[in-house]
């Protein structure tokens, strides 16, 4: 059984808007009044949920409200949520840059945290010395730290500049440098926030790799915050997804990415009927569907089965043969992967039509997926457009048989033909 290596209980962090400190003069004797008395804090009652893009009529914002959670050794959790969703909140609370209003965090480790660019070091002193200074901080000995300098050193890249003040760094080198620390040092927990953004896509690849390695061969834990789906995808195993400062649901990553993307519903839609889709006189469109032909889960759609996407639409038009249907499958971020269309392989008829296009076992990645669909009349001519008017979600069939090896690279995994000659 795998040790636990972060439990928090009951986090809630609350702030007061327009105030650097907690609040008023009056406030804080209400508070030390409300404590000699043995009653609660009389304005931890009080306080709204942390929506930013409504106005509200209090002056106190609940940042995180009742966060409750495990987190195991060796375990790599992505933390998404929009923008105030309280993600930051949550590390800095971890990492001791602030406290909790209420309840606590039980941590079994040191924490090494990467929370913005700059954190945890003196820009006055050189690289050389912020290494040393940040090891003295995790509590390691001058012999550990040697040993893992060099190491240090050249996973930033900086070497050139190592006895340089920081201050002089670019944000970049800052990063890069104050990752590598983090990372190397003998930490059981690492906490790596948006910062990585900084950095250019080689250095962010090799920071991916590097987190990989110290939760997968290591065994530390990593709590890692980003805005890039793909990132966490690639690196995490659990995911906790935070919405206006609470927990919406925690779990497998795949799960929370594809709530977060779908605008916060745990709802698959692999069905969807329309009733006001349509153009007078040409066609109504019913349904759009999708199944795969796993007979023990009907609701889940996996990507080592064939998938099915059906589309039933009336066509009105005596020129039905002049129509036609051409559909864009996006991925998780909005990015075309490919069209396809049935033109020149099943015409439409006048009536009822119901498509069904066949995708074949092992073409899917799981994910999340959208289709946009275009209906056009006489190959050129553009008479209806809905983007993302479909989504689906496929999940890894592997997994239920216990022969999953890791997601591979992109979004969709065709299988070819092989000649070995």
């Amino acid at each position: 059984m795998s040790k636990l290596s972060i439990k928090a209980e009951n986090i809630s962090k609350q702030y007061r808007l327009g105030q650097v400190g907690t609040g008023t003069i009056s406030h804080d004797l209400n508070r030390f009044w409300s404590k000699i008395r043995g009653k609660e804090d009389p304005y931890l009652t009080i306080g709204e949920e942390n929506d930013r893009a409504s106005k509200g009529t209090n002056d106190y914002v609940w940042s995180l409200k009742d966060i409750n959670f495990e987190i195991k050794q060796g375990d790599a959790v992505g933390i998404i949520g929009r923008n105030g969703a309280g993600k930051s909140t949550l590390l800095k609370l971890l990492s001791k840059v602030t406290k909790p209003t209420t309840g606590s965090f039980k941590v079994n480790g040191r924490i090494a945290s990467l929370l913005e660019v700059g954190t945890g070091f003196n820009p006055e002193m050189t690289g050389r010395e912020n290494i040393y200074l940040n090891g003295a901080i995790l509590g390691m000995r001058k012999e550990e730290i040697n040993r893992k300098f060099d190491e240090i050193v050249d996973f930033s890249g900086v070497e050139r500049y190592i006895d340089t003040p920081v201050k002089r760094y670019s944000s970049g080198m800052y990063v890069r440098l104050a990752f590598a620390v983090a990372a190397h040092l003998e930490s059981e927990i690492l906490i790596v926030d948006e910062v990585l953004a900084v950095g250019d896509a080689d250095f962010q690849r090799k920071c991916l790799g590097k987190m990989g390695d110290i939760s997968d061969k290591e065994g530390r834990t990593v709590l890692f915050v980003s805005h890039n789906m793909g990132a966490v995808k690639t690196l995490c195993n659990n995911g906790i997804l935070l919405n206006k400062g609470q927990i919406e649901t925690i779990g497998n990553v795949d799960q929370c990415v594809n709530i977060y993307l779908n605008g916060g519903t745990e709802k698959k839609i692999n069905s969807y009927d329309f009733d006001t889709i349509g153009l007078k006189n040409i066609f109504k469109l019913l349904k759009i569907s999708v199944q795969g032909t796993n007979d023990s889960n009907k609701e889940l759609l996996y990507d080592n089965e064939e998938i099915k996407i059906n589309t039933e639409i009336l066509i009105y038009s005596d020129e039905f043969t002049k129509y036609h249907l051409t559909y864009h499958l996006l991925n998780e971020f909005g990015e075309t992967l490919f069209s396809f269309t049935h033109l020149g392989l099943v015409p439409l008829k006048k009536g009822m039509n119901i498509l069904t296009c066949v995708f074949p076992k092992s073409f899917f990645q799981s994910g999340n997926f959208f289709l946009s669909l275009f209906i056009v009349y006489d190959k050129r001519t553009l008479v209806f457009v809905e983007k993302s008017i479909f989504s689906f979600n496929i999940v890894n069939g592997n997994k239920e048989l216990g022969e999953f090896m890791g997601r591979e690279p992109g979004f969709i995994r065709p299988v070819f033909n092989w000649i070995n000659s």
